[in-house]
């Protein structure tokens, strides 16, 4: 009976991917409220998508694959939008979307070059997501005029260029390791 219903987590990461074009729109008029909103429902998708998909083991690779994309593609729309609204630098959004660039490259050098690459996201990497929403999520609410100190800004430059230096290192020297061990096998 439930199988039918199989088709739920992925359309809720298609519908994700869809509400980034709004919530760019909404940052790009400074109409913060309404990008916070879709921000949350945006989050509110994952959330249910991903309960789906493990509490009813609909999990499937296409579903494995544009999660974490449509993840990434609204986070990386966030800091674009603000940088082009001039509320963060251009170097932070070059390190953002360098660092995750650097990956994707690297993963498909590695399954190229060497062997079969499963992303594994590291540790340094989920709290370089975490900082990262947490940041752009602060910003947002600081210039929508809801309750956040003004300083969540500079703060939160500096944590973010701390977390995705280091979780790109982490996973430059990782990523290394295991392709120079393969090669030598």
């Amino acid at each position: 009976m439930t199988e039918r219903w199989r088709w739920i987590p992925n359309a809720l990461t298609f519908l994700r991917m869809l509400l980034i074009i709004p919530f760019a729109t909404a940052l790009l008029a400074a109409q913060y409220r309404l990008a916070l909103g879709i921000f949350f429902l945006a989050a509110a998708t994952d959330a249910f998508d991903g309960f789906l998909a493990r509490q009813y083991n609909w999990k499937t690779r296409l579903g494995a694959i544009a999660d974490p994309l449509a993840d990434k593609a609204l986070l990386i729309t966030a800091y674009l939008m603000l940088t082009l609204t001039g509320v963060l630098p251009v170097w932070l959004f070059a390190l953002v979307l360098g660092r995750d660039l650097l990956i994707v490259i690297g993963g498909l050098a590695f399954h190229y070059g060497v062997g079969r690459f499963d992303m594994e996201p590291s540790l340094p990497g989920k709290l370089n997501t975490l900082i990262q929403i947490l940041v752009a999520l602060a910003i947002i609410i600081l210039l929508g005029g809801l309750p956040m100190q003004p300083w969540v800004i500079d703060v939160g430059i500096v944590l973010v260029t701390a977390s995705a230096s280091f979780s790109g290192g982490h996973y430059l020297v990782v990523w290394s390791a295991r392709a120079w061990r393969a090669k030598r096998q």
